[in-house]
C-alpha cells in the first residue's frame, strides 16, 4: 500500500490532514498571508566533508584562532622555563646537548602540536563550550592529563632517557598558562558582549508565548552568556499574543528556518511544550541539517544547573534525569570544615583592622561599635548576627518616618542615599567591611562562608518558596551579592537564592568567593 507523504515544514505546525493527504495551511502574521516556505533540500550534507557555513554569528572562528595562538605559545613558555630553571642538559632530555637540534625541535614544536591536537580532540575548542560555564575548564584539564600519559607512554615505548621533574614541571605549567590563557580570553569576551553586544548567538525562540518569554528572561539575565533572542515564533496564533508587549518581534505560523535566515539568527530554542508533538521535533532536526542553524531545547527545567541533569537514553528515548540537591554528606562536612578553619584564620589576621575600624566608629558617633541583630538561619533556628555599627544609634526611632521612602520590595528596607547611615558607615557598606564580624558567626557555626543572606527575624514568616532558603546555613556572600546585591528585585533576590540552595557544591563556593573579591572592589550595588 502506497502512502501519500506530505512535505516536511519547519514551522513547527501540524498541517491539516484531509483524506491521509498533507495540505499546506496558510497562516496570518502581521504583514501578510504567507505559506511556509518548503524546504530547499532534505538537509543531509552531500560528502562526508561537506559543512554548512554558518551565515551569521562566526565570532568563534577568530576567537578559536586567538585560542589556538595563545595555546602554543604557553606550552612554549612551559617548555622554556623548563629549559631555563634545570638547565638544557635537564630540560626533558639527558642528553640534550649531543643532539640539540632534536630537542628544540621536540620541546618548541612537536610538543605544542600534541597539545593543540589533544586539546582539538577533547574538544576544547568546540564553540559551544567556549566562553561560558565550567565545561572548557575541565576539557582543558583532561585533555593536559591525556597529554602526560602520551608523553609517559611514548618515552616508555621508545626508552627515551627523560627527566622526570623537568617534563614534569613542563607540563603542568604549560596547563596552568593555558588555562590562565582562557580565563583572560574568557574576560575580553564578556567584556565585548556586555559593552557591544556582539560575539554571540542570535535566537529565534519557539513555543508558547508565556515558555518563550520565561526562557527569554532566562537567557537574558547574563550579557555574558552571549545569548540574544532576536524573534518569537509561537506556535499557539496570534490570538495568544494580542495586547502584549514583547522585547522581540512575535511571529506566527511561519517556516521557523526561513524567519531565522529572515531575522538574521543563527539559533533556533525550542521552549516547553513546542516540542510535545511526536516527530516534530525530530524532522526539525532533519530539516536543520546542512543549514549552518543550531538547534538547542529548553525543557521546562528551569534554575536546574547543569550537574543534577543527567540524559539517560532508554530505547530511543532520551530521558532527563533529574538528581535530589546535595543538602547532606560528605561535601557538606568538608564545607562547614571549610568555614571554621578559614573563619578562625581570619580572625586572627584581621585583629588590626578590626582595632582601625572600630576606633572610626567610635570617633564618628558615639557609642557601641557592633551591631547585633536577630537573623533566621538553618533550619529556622533565630541567632543575633554581628556587623560594624554604620547608623547613628537612634536608627530604629528613625526608621518609621522613613518606610514610604523604601527603594526595594520584598522584605528589606534600603535606601541609596539613607541619613541614619554616618559618614564612616557610608564608607563601610561601600567597601563591605561593615561584614567582617560574621566571621564569629561562622566560627560559631550559624553561618557559613557562601549561602542565602540571613534576613532580620521580624520581617516575615517565611512561607512559600523563600522557607527553602532555610534549608542551608546563611552566608556572608551569596549569588545574590554577587550578581547585584541591593539593585535587584525581591523576587530576583529569591530566585538566586534558590537556585543556590539547589544547586550548591564546593567549586560553585569557591567561584562565587572569587566572583565577591571582584564585586566589593566595583562596590557595585552596595549601600
Amino acid at each position: 500500500m502506497r502512502e501519500d507523504m506530505g512535505e516536511v515544514t519547519t514551522s513547527l505546525q501540524r498541517p491539516v490532514t484531509n483524506t491521509g493527504r498533507s495540505k499546506l495551511v496558510r497562516h496570518v502574521d502581521s504583514f501578510e498571508i504567507q505559506p511556509p516556505t518548503p524546504p530547499s533540500h532534505n538537509g543531509v550534507p552531500r560528502s562526508a566533508w561537506a559543512r554548512a557555513r554558518r551565515r551569521v554569528s562566526r565570532w568563534h572562528r577568530p576567537y578559536t584562532a586567538m585560542l589556538l595562538l595563545i595555546d602554543f605559545a604557553a606550552v612554549v613558555l612551559a617548555d622554556w622555563i623548563a629549559q631555563e630553571a634545570f638547565g638544557q642538559a635537564r630540560a626533558g632530555f639527558y642528553n640534550a646537548q649531543a643532539d640539540p637540534t632534536w630537542f628544540y625541535t621536540v620541546a618548541f614544536l612537536l610538543l605544542p602540536l600534541g597539545w593543540l591536537v589533544i586539546l582539538w580532540g577533547n574538544r576544547a575548542y568546540d564553540r559551544r563550550y567556549m566562553g561560558l560555564g565550567p565545561d572548557e575548564f575541565k576539557r582543558v584539564i583532561r585533555a593536559g592529563v591525556a597529554v602526560a600519559a602520551t608523553v609517559s607512554f611514548i618515552a616508555f615505548a621508545t626508552k627515551t632517557d627523560l627527566s622526570r621533574y623537568t617534563v614534569g614541571f613542563a607540563l603542568l605549567g604549560a596547563l596552568l598558562l593555558i588555562l590562565l590563557g582562557r580565563i583572560l580570553t574568557r574576560f575580553t569576551l564578556h567584556a565585548v558582549r556586555r559593552r557591544t553586544g556582539q560575539a554571540g548567538h542570535r535566537m529565534v525562540l519557539v513555543g508558547t508565548l508565556p515558555e518563550c518569554l520565561e526562557v527569554y528572561v532566562a537567557v537574558t539575565r547574563n550579557p555574558s552568556a552571549g545569548l540574544v533572542p532576536v524573534a518569537i515564533h509561537i506556535t499557539d496564533g496570534y490570538a495568544a499574543a494580542r495586547g502584549i508587549q514583547t522585547p522581540v518581534p512575535v511571529y506566527a505560523g511561519r517556516d521557523v528556518l526561513a524567519l531565522v535566515r529572515e531575522v538574521g539568527g543563527d539559533t533556533i530554542a525550542v521552549c516547553g511544550s513546542a516540542s510535545a508533538e511526536p516527530g516534530e521535533l525530530r524532522r526539525l532536526a532533519w530539516q536543520l541539517e546542512g543549514s549552518g542553524v543550531d538547534l538547542v531545547v529548553a525543557p521546562q527545567l528551569t534554575d536546574i544547573a547543569g550537574p543534577r541533569v543527567h540524559i539517560r537514553p532508554i530505547e530511543g528515548l532520551p530521558l532527563l534525569h533529574v538528581e535530589e540537591p546535595t543538602l547532606s554528606g560528605p561535601a557538606l562536612l568538608v564545607k562547614n570544615l571549610m568555614d571554621r578553619v578559614a573563619a578562625g584564620l581570619g580572625l586572627l589576621l584581621l585583629v588590626p583592622v578590626f582595632l582601625l575600624i572600630g576606633t572610626a566608629i567610635r570617633l564618628s558617633d558615639p557609642g557601641p561599635v557592633f551591631f547585633r541583630q536577630p537573623r533566621v538561619g538553618h533550619e529556622g533556628r533565630t541567632f543575633r548576627v554581628w556587623k560594624f555599627r554604620t547608623m547613628y544609634v537612634d536608627a530604629e526611632d528613625r526608621l518609621a518616618g522613613l518606610v514610604d521612602q523604601n527603594e526595594t520590595d520584598g522584605m528589606l528596607f534600603k535606601m541609596k542615599h539613607d541619613p541614619r547611615v554616618f559618614p564612616v558607615g557610608r564608607f563601610l557598606r561601600a567597601s563591605s567591611l561593615d561584614e567582617l564580624p560574621q566571621l564569629i558567626n561562622v566560627l560559631w557555626g550559624e553561618m557559613s562562608l557562601v549561602g542565602p543572606r540571613p534576613l532580620p527575624a521580624d520581617d516575615g514568616d517565611f512561607l512559600g518558596d523563600v522557607r527553602r532558603r532555610l534549608l542551608v546555613r546563611p552566608g556572608m556572600t551569596g549569588l545574590w551579592q554577587v550578581s547585584g546585591r541591593s539593585d535587584l528585585s525581591w523576587d530576583e533576590a529569591v530566585r538566586l537564592d534558590l537556585y543556590y540552595v539547589d544547586n550548591w557544591s564546593l567549586a560553585y563556593d569557591l567561584s562565587i568567593l572569587w566572583r565577591t573579591v571582584g564585586v566589593v572592589l566595583a562596590r557595585k550595588g552596595a549601600y
